[in-house]
């Protein structure tokens, strides 16, 4: 139990009811306190305290004053005694309680090892399970120390009773070949395959996707093939969860081959029959990102090279540009004149004919484009196609898109023939698979004027088609995870538990009763803007050439409050160059996050103060990016490098360290004085930075807009500057999707409301879902002098008249009344994460405009849109709001360069999951920096000189995101006495 409790925590849990008062009558003033404090916690916890000490002594303290008594008087209290026998027996008899009796711990392992360990792999999420069992069953809690006793050994048999059963499912075929992938090869085997010679099998599955080019492909094809021929059966883990059966991967993952040859068989088979399912969708998934990146690919570089080719041409033929002048001069000088006469004495007739003869030579851009891409396709791309045709399934649940399937069938039909253009006789599918236009491009002419289909050509056609379906999960791939047949991302129940989904979005069933509330606050928000509009001079409706145009004043900039200074000054040299090490030290010590690291095996041999110890230091040398070596190096007790790196390899895990960042938030956010920050905010702000990275794998990409190769990262920053999510992006992923995936995923004590973004964080199908979700998107609009406000209803066209600049169609409420169900369930797929964000979102872009749901999501957020935007120009408060929260994440971007400077602050890994982890640990870096800040503002203003001394504007303005006493380098000891040992 925690010993440190808020007046609104003590209020309502440890205030003494008229029922339990009762029982306090007839005890003495000793045994009365004593009574009492049991009684309430057994009320919290279920069980009984076994020493004084494990009650807060704040509770006892808030007790003692409801039984207007002494708090010393606990010290006094007999513990052990005939009355505390007594005392137990009465506190269980009142709740209905029993003790624990040893059948009832059997039955707890039952209940764990049927019910929560085939589903849940969390070990506080189990622990917390475990003790819901006894509760219900009315009976005493263990201690904490026996239940996780008893979760241990549940856990021990369920892994058994798992190994054994997948074992029992494994053919003796697949049995052999799973073995075989952990024996090192022999000479014939090592000169068939990729793998080198001192290398198995296990060691080429486990290596991650590098650079992603055609030989790239062949390898990941390699690496299915041998996944597949394993020939798991298709259900062999349908009686546990994938996250179970990602667990016993990860467990594999951080072993040795050696090490994993020692496990028992069955053990062993389950763990290799664990990972080969996992990584068969995950190589399934980097086949189609390899597929959907070379077909790019080929495009941008035809368009790259046609373009530098025109660039080269206009600087080489001088004299082009001027010939035309020239020509365009005379002719409308002599409009009625002659050729022959007018223009063949400016530029003669042959010069023209050269021109002309050039051109056609050339041909137009497309045709260029298309030529380029022929060669780079035929000559080196081209060899991929039936290979991955021949191993990837491709499927299309909507047949506006069976075109595309039937063409791929087609080119693999004619994989091995040498002709140049399909049979004429052959059905080629062209409609909604070559876009019109490259349509000239693939027909050509023969020599008996046949009109012929290129097959090449067609093929690249296909391959473009192709990329677009599966951008927009209309054409699905079998056996994959992210490219998945997307009925699989909704909930499979929705239609049984149609009422319930509803309920837990706060959504009514009835769509027309959706509609309407939308429709009432679109009219009032119209109304509101439209009558204060010509009393706002921050806001102008202008007309400029026909288009509509806003004009919107800037916000005045505010000036930093004075006494924020003085109080930096006062930090700084009350705790002078602190080291950030020793702040992240503070923060465990405090808060104890490192319980949340578990060995991914299930065994910990090291000392707690040990492997504390080595956890800091790899969390700090992985958040700082200066690596475990130089942790190791520097560590005064001189820490090995190999153990910092097994113990990294072991407990450091994504789920782990978000988690234990949970816990500093939240920790934060219960230890801050109400006076200082004020009430608990429901606001947060999102908002990405790009770290530069390796660039041998497919997460790395070019920024268009900051240049160099990198990857984002996402950070949903809370008005008070603690992050309470992070996301891992690519530079042209959706930031809309990952702003709604912080919103959902957080897991926090912060109950998040609104949300601030800028203009690449919103979009109107992120309007639309918000608004279902029942968050209010809020960004900060960079081209407002574009935007559009949508009329509520029609033919009503001279509602809103100081509007009428800006005002646009009414809004297609029959669509969204038609898919209002529809959109109910994407919108539970995404609360339930059925899928992630950015697959289900994927399916509603602009190369999937003709899906009814996208429509009617667009338009949901037309209307949601226009709500907003009513507020945002009709209130400068709005504007300013907006503006402030989002200069927090600017502020957290600055402070990711002061702390994250090992490597130029780039991350120098090209494994995605190790890119992860080192995002993680600056994120829990950061923000035990913000909370230990937090700790030393709130000390230094308790204090009688600072009393009343800030203003509004002051605590407005005031941020734990301060540095200037904190040294992120480490030590730098100076002897002059001290000299390197060095010959003369």
């Amino acid at each position: 139990m925690k010993h440190e409790w808020t007046d609104e925590e003590l209020i309502e849990h440890w205030t003494i009811s008229e029922a339990e008062a009762k029982l306090l009558e007839n005890k003495t003033e000793i045994g009365r306190l004593g009574f009492a404090v049991l009684l309430k916690f057994f009320n919290l916890t279920a069980r009984l305290p076994r020493q004084a000490a494990e009650a807060p002594l704040l509770a006892v303290a808030f007790i003692a004053k409801q039984l207007k008594s002494s708090p010393r008087l606990w010290n006094e209290y007999e513990w052990g005694g005939r009355n505390f026998v007594y005392h137990r027996q009465e506190i269980r008899a009142f709740f209905g309680f029993r003790k624990t009796k040893v059948l009832d711990v059997a039955a707890a392992i039952k209940y764990l090892r049927q019910e929560i360990l085939p589903q849940i792999t969390d070990f506080d999420r189990q622990l917390f399970d475990l003790g819901e069992f006894f509760r219900r069953a009315k009976i005493e809690l263990p201690t904490p120390n026996r239940q996780e006793r008893i979760l241990r050994s549940a856990r021990m048999q369920f892994e058994k009773q798992l190994a054994s059963e997948t074992a029992n499912q494994l053919e003796i075929e697949s049995r052999a070949k799973l073995l075989k992938l952990l024996e090192m090869p022999n000479d014939a085997e090592a000169e068939a395959t990729t793998r080198q010679q001192n290398q198995p099998l296990f060691s080429i599955l486990k290596t991650d996707l590098g650079t992603p080019n055609l030989k790239q492909v062949f390898a990941e094809i390699e690496k299915l093939e041998l996944l597949r021929s394993l020939k798991l059966p298709p259900n062999l883990f349908s009686s546990v969860s994938a996250k179970v059966v990602e667990h016993l991967r990860r467990r594999l993952a951080v072993e040795d081959v050696h090490e994993i040859r020692r496990h028992p068989l069955e053990l062993k088979l389950t763990l290799l029959a664990a990972f080969v399912r996992s990584r068969q969708f995950e190589v399934t998934d980097n086949l189609v990102d390899l597929l959907l990146y070379l077909i790019h690919k080929i495009q941008i570089r035809a368009e790259k090279r046609v373009e530098q080719e025109i660039i080269r041409e206009i600087k080489r033929v001088s004299g082009k540009h001027e010939l035309l002048f020239r020509l365009a001069e005379t002719a409308i000088e002599n409009p009625d004149g002659i050729i022959k006469d007018t223009l063949f004495p400016v530029v003669n007739e042959q010069t023209l004919q050269d021109l002309v003869k050039e051109y056609k030579a050339q041909g137009s851009y497309q045709r260029q484009v298309s030529t380029v891409m022929r060669a780079s396709y035929s000559f080196h791309y081209r060899r991929m196609t039936p290979y991955l045709l021949q191993i990837l399934s491709f499927r299309s649940n909507n047949e506006k898109h069976r075109p595309i399937i039937e063409a791929l069938e087609l080119i693999s039909s004619y994989v091995g023939k040498s002709s140049r253009f399909f049979r004429l006789d052959e059905d080629v599918p062209l409609d909604g698979v070559v876009k019109k236009i490259w349509l000239e491009q693939i027909l050509e002419i023969d020599e008996r004027g046949r009109t012929r289909i290129d097959r090449q050509k067609y093929e690249i056609s296909v391959l473009q088609a192709l990329r677009d379906g599966l951008r927009c999960k209309e054409i699905w791939v079998e056996q994959a995870r992210r490219f998945r047949n997307p009925d699989e991302d909704v909930p499979t129940d929705f239609a049984a538990e149609r009422e319930n989904y509803y309920q837990a979005l706060s959504q009514p069933l009835s769509a027309t009763e959706f509609i309407g509330g939308v429709k009432e606050q679109l009219q009032s928000a119209l109304s509101q803007f439209n009558d204060a509009l010509p009393g706002n001079d921050k806001v102008q409706l202008l007309l400029k050439n026909t288009y509509s145009h806003i004009a919107l004043s800037p916000l005045e900039a505010n000036i930093e409050p004075i006494n924020l200074r003085r109080l930096k000054k006062v930090i700084a040299a009350r705790w002078r160059m602190t080291n950030l090490l020793d702040v992240l030290k503070e923060t465990d010590l405090r808060i104890n996050f490192t319980e949340s690291f578990k060995s991914a095996t299930g065994r910990e041999t090291l000392s707690g103060e040990k492997l504390r110890r080595r956890l800091l230091l790899c969390l700090y040398g992985l958040g700082t990016n200066t690596g475990l070596k130089r942790m190791s190096a520097g560590a005064a007790e001189g820490e090995n490098y190999a153990d910092l790196l097994y113990l990294r390899q072991r407990f450091i895990t994504k789920d782990a360290l978000r988690t234990a960042i949970q816990q500093v938030v939240n920790a934060t956010l219960r230890m801050r004085r109400e006076s200082l920050w004020g009430e608990g905010t429901t606001a947060c702000a999102s908002d990405s930075k790009k770290f530069a990275s390796y660039d041998q794998n497919l997460r790395t990409e070019w920024h268009l807009r900051y240049g160099g190769r990198g990857v984002m990262i996402y950070w949903h920053v809370e008005r008070r500057a603690t992050c309470i999510y992070s996301q891992l992006k690519t530079c042209s992923s959706s930031e809309a999707a990952a702003m709604i995936e912080g919103l959902l995923r957080h897991n926090t004590e912060m109950e998040v409301e609104k949300n601030y973004v800028d203009s690449h964080g919103q979009s109107e199908v992120a309007f639309a879902f918000c608004h279902l979700l029942n968050f209010q998107l809020m960004p900060r609009l960079k081209a407002i002098h574009k935007q559009k406000l949508y009329r509520p209803e029609i033919g009503k066209p001279d509602d809103y008249p100081h509007l009428q600049t800006v005002l646009t169609r009414p809004i297609n409420w029959e669509l969204i009344e038609r898919q209002y169900d529809q959109m109910v369930k994407y919108a539970t797929a995404l609360r339930l994460g059925t899928a992630d964000t950015e697959s289900i979102l994927r399916r509603f872009t602009r190369n999937n405009l003709q899906h009814p749901t996208y429509k009617a999501l667009a338009e949901l957020g037309k209307a949601v849109k226009t709500i907003f935007l009513c507020g945002y120009l009709g209130n400068e408060g709005v504007r300013r709001e907006i503006h402030e929260g989002l200069n927090i994440v600017e502020l957290w971007n600055a402070v990711n360069d002061f702390i994250f400077f090992g490597k130029g602050g780039e991350i120098a890994s090209n494994n995605l999951e190790e890119q992860e982890i080192t995002m993680l640990s600056l994120h829990l870096l950061q923000i035990s920096l913000a909370y230990v800040n937090t700790l030393m503002i709130q000390q230094v203003l308790s204090e009688a000189e600072w009393q009343n001394q800030l203003t509004e504007a002051d605590l407005r303005a005031l941020t734990p995101l301060i540095f200037g006493h904190i040294n992120p380098y480490g030590t730098f000891n100076l002897n002059l006495n001290e000299r390197i040992r060095l010959e003369p």
